[in-house]
């Protein structure tokens, strides 16, 4: 009889736990993977397990026996595969997986669990004159290559900007990226090596686990509060692994909306410095805010504070905007990781995006935008409420909340139900590295129309059985 564990039998677990290993590049091709018995120590099983794992993983090619020597990863690297790396995680909980259920939704399905507004709540309007006004510039502006640290008057506008939130930046300080995503792509780069420790937030933004990922770096999840990262934790967490690096939101935190505290900001940055940490804010939802939330970059100065944003959230998902704001050395260092990694920038959309920037119709824009996601907020989580879907805070902007369901129902078994009827739900555990918010979800109140909560009624009854 074969043994078995909660994951199936032993030896799969072991073929699992190499396969994972293999696909992140922790064991590359030609790696010696450890002794047999060490194995089975490692694994708590036996020997005769470990063997027999082996030698499924040599029949499906993965590693290859060696006489006297022992088993070797096989010489030919299969493509890396960003689901193989790290735990196996149910598909319904996925990052990549929920990421892919939301950008590949049809039309005629309902979104809920994505993270950006619809369509019709963006400035087409503004986007279609800026669109005229650029077809009649320079012929530079539509064909030729943009300079490593992005279009200069973008810059100039971007640092007026983050002085209004009291985040002093130069020009020469901010290099312009395709996204919010590649700005962290390329911080990665630059601070930290395959191996090492990154901290995020738990629950936060499921892409940050995904990009990480791709990176091969070890993620540890720092728990959440309605004011901030729990100080306490985030103390111990450095002291025990002395992460390099550290990805949050400040303001309006995705997926909880909850915002920093001065307070607990200080707090942060002072354990910064005793640890020689580096903090990626992320600032995408910036413009969502009525009032500004403290930012760490405006009481750090660029020490040891990265700021990044885009206008993905705000102005248009298509026009790839976004930048980077930090100390003048690592500007340095970024600009050639991007002429390495995409060569020039993206002109085109960088003076789309001006265009519409410097059109007193995007404030416009923000001012109706910012009071309809009032509106929005306040009619859907009493909704919410009556279904027994409790928000954990009322946030003061933006279109996220972060909610428990009732009766700690898994929030997976929602979803899948759900997306049976072509509705697309986040799970809380997609969020969470500690994979410890199985009954929350995060639900976007731009995205949440009346067949939303009656296909919700529904799963929720079905997931309860």
């Amino acid at each position: 009889m074969t043994e078995t564990s909660g994951n199936g039998t032993l030896t799969e677990r072991v073929m699992n736990v190499i396969r994972q290993r293999i696909a992140g590049r922790s064991l590359p091709p030609g790696a010696k993977l450890p002794s047999i018995r060490r194995m089975a120590g490692h694994m708590q099983v036996s020997p005769s397990t470990v063997v027999e794992a082996y030698e499924r993983l040599v029949a499906e090619g993965q590693i290859a026996a060696r006489p006297g020597s022992g088993f070797y990863v096989t010489s030919h690297a299969a493509p890396l595969a960003l689901s193989q790396v790290g735990p196996r995680r149910d598909r319904a909980i996925d990052p990549l997986w929920v990421s892919r259920q939301s950008l590949e939704a049809g039309e005629a399905d309902l979104k809920p669990g994505c993270g950006w507004l619809p369509p019709s709540w963006l400035p087409e309007e503004n986007l279609r004159k800026a669109l005229r006004s650029l077809a009649r510039a320079e012929s530079s502006a539509l064909a030729d290559y943009g300079s490593p640290l992005g279009l200069f008057p973008m810059r100039q506008l971007i640092a007026r900007r983050l002085a209004e939130k009291g985040v002093e930046a130069f020009p020469e300080q901010i290099l312009l990226t395709e996204s919010g995503t590649q700005g962290i792509d390329l911080l990665c780069r630059l601070l930290v090596e395959p191996g090492d420790i990154v901290l995020v937030d738990d629950p936060c933004y499921f892409n940050f686990q995904a990009l990480l990922r791709a990176h091969r770096v070890r993620i540890v999840g720092v728990p959440y509060t309605p004011s901030g990262p729990d100080i306490g934790r985030l103390a111990a967490v450095l002291g025990e692994h002395r992460p390099r690096l550290y990805i949050t939101n400040s303001a309006i935190h995705n997926p909880t909306g909850a915002s920093l505290s001065p307070v607990t900001a200080h707090r942060v940055l002072k354990l910064a410095e005793q640890h020689g940490l580096t903090i990626i804010e992320d600032d995408i939802f910036a413009d969502m805010e009525h009032v500004a939330a403290p930012r760490l970059a405006a009481f750090d100065g660029f020490d040891r504070v990265i700021q990044i944003g885009s206008f993905s959230k705000t102005l248009s998902a298509s026009m790839r905007c976004g930048y980077i704001a930090a100390r003048p050395d690592w500007i340095e260092g970024l600009a050639d990781l991007k002429i390495a990694t995409s060569f020039g920038g993206g002109r085109l959309n960088a003076e789309l995006v001006l265009g519409v920037l410097r059109d007193g119709g995007y404030r416009r824009h923000l001012e109706t935008l910012r009071e309809r996601l009032a509106r929005a907020m306040a009619e859907v989580a009493p909704r919410l409420r009556a279904l027994g879907v409790i928000p954990w805070i009322e946030p003061q902007a933006g279109m996220f909340l972060w909610c428990e369901l009732p009766g700690g129902i898994d929030a997976a078994d929602v979803a899948r139900a759900a997306l049976v009827q072509g509705v697309v739900l986040a799970p809380g555990d997609v969020f969470s590295v500690s994979r410890s918010a199985t009954s929350h979800m995060r639900f976007n109140v731009s995205q949440c129309p009346p067949k939303v909560f009656d296909v919700l009624r529904e799963a929720i009854r079905q997931a309860g059985g």
